[in-house]
């Protein structure tokens, strides 16, 4: 067996299920959980009528790793939309099989394990898929500090010298998984500097770039490449998907675009990886990337559902409206810390609210890693409002109930 699986820790959710494991919920209430980022909105009619039309033709043939050229340009036309931005389909923009499996692939495909010391740094806290990539490629993950004052902003200029001499793949998700939190252009500008230096990779995860609260969408990667003077998106591949953009996380659709240096050996490993699309799921995405009416109003509904959760939330939790994403980083009261021998306060406090209210949420040291004694994500909760409006404002009603009976 390949050596390097035994490295790999439990994800968030087999953690979860073992935390969670002999708690009986109390049958009063029905059961809602905020743990898992799945979106629960309606996939869109139209996106269904083109899947289910394209069934008929879409499944006789083995279709190409690079995608069809109306795939692309599709991608491409979004990308002109959404960022100013202008790439090439044919050498710019690769379709993926979803964000998720394309993120560790590229690690795969970027990293040089014979090199002593080769690092994959990314924030913590962070998606789990980070650390799993870099340690299947041989490389040692290195996980940047955030600051909780400044929203979890991340601490780059923490980072040693010599941990970037040797840093070859960094990741960064912007809008933020769990913070919610949006990368300014200054952040950018200065990890394209210490890029240029160093000769790293960046990638960049903006799978919830369409959920947003402010008037202003969130800033790209390769938007801000372009602001900052760098058009040919040197060392620079962003990553995104339909799953929350359109409510489909089955079509497992998604698409990555930026270096064409990058893109040409990203579609060589996947070639033989096997990561080309259905061509069903293919047609469907020229669909949902080609609306924008969906997407308009799957955004309307998070903005409704979080202005009605997030002040009812707020007067027992630490928690704010996040920048963008669908998340709610909550800190939880002091009191629940030591409250179970053994747990920190974020698991004590999953524990019993499932307990005692039947709803889940997902403690936040779950999303981190202990370093020199601290965990960032010790003392909070990841709430994921992807249900309807009333399942998420029922929960929160129990949470406000559940915290005001804490001694």
């Amino acid at each position: 067996m390949n050596p390097h699986l035994s490295l790999l820790q439990p994800y968030p959710f087999e953690r979860l299920r073992q935390l969670l494991a002999g708690v009986t919920p109390n049958p009063a209430y029905r059961p809602i959980s905020l743990g898992i980022g799945e979106p629960k909105h309606a996939t869109p009619q139209m996106l269904k009528d083109a899947l289910a039309a394209a069934l008929d033709t879409g499944l006789t043939g083995y279709p190409a790793t690079a995608g069809e050229p109306a795939l692309r340009e599709a991608c491409a036309a979004w990308l002109q939309r959404r960022y100013g931005v202008t790439v090439s389909p044919a050498t710019q923009v690769l379709p993926v099989n979803g964000s998720r499996e394309a993120l560790f692939a590229f690690a795969q495909t970027v990293l040089d394990p014979t090199k002593p010391g080769a690092t994959l740094a990314f924030p913590n806290p962070f998606y789990q898929i980070y650390e799993g990539a870099a340690l299947l490629g041989g490389a040692q993950p290195y996980y940047v500090p955030s600051v909780p004052a400044r929203n979890f902003a991340v601490d780059w200029d923490s980072v040693p010298e010599d941990v970037w001499a040797r840093t070859q793949l960094i990741y960064v998700c912007s809008p933020g998984n769990p913070t919610g939190a949006v990368m300014p252009l200054d952040e950018w500008a200065k990890l394209f500097e210490l890029s240029d230096r160093h000769g790293f990779v960046i990638a960049s995860d903006e799978c919830y770039s369409e959920i947003y609260f402010r008037d202003e969408p969130p800033l790209g990667g390769l938007e801000a490449a372009m602001k900052l003077g760098r058009p040919d998106f040197r060392n620079l591949i962003m990553f995104t998907s339909l799953s929350k953009r359109s409510n489909v996380p089955g079509l497992r659709s998604g698409f990555v675009a930026g270096d064409a240096a990058l893109i040409k050996p990203f579609l060589l490993y996947r070639t033989y990886h096997g990561g080309a699309m259905s061509p069903a799921v293919q047609t469907a995405s020229i669909a949902a990337w080609s609306d924008e009416e969906h997407v308009v109003d799957n955004r309307r509904q998070y903005r409704e559902k979080f202005a009605q959760v997030t002040p009812r939330l707020a007067t027992v939790l630490d928690v704010a409206l996040p920048d963008a994403a669908f998340y709610l980083w909550a800190g939880v009261p002091a009191a629940y810390a030591g409250r179970v021998a053994g747990l920190s306060a974020d698991e004590a406090f999953a524990r019993g609210l499932l307990a005692q209210y039947n709803v889940t949420v997902l403690p936040g040291s779950y999303l981190a890693r202990e370093v020199a004694g601290t965990n960032p994500g010790m003392g909070r909760v990841r709430m994921a409002l992807v249900a309807e409006p009333a399942e998420c404002l029922e929960a929160a009603e129990r949470i406000v109930r559940f915290c005001e009976a804490a001694p």
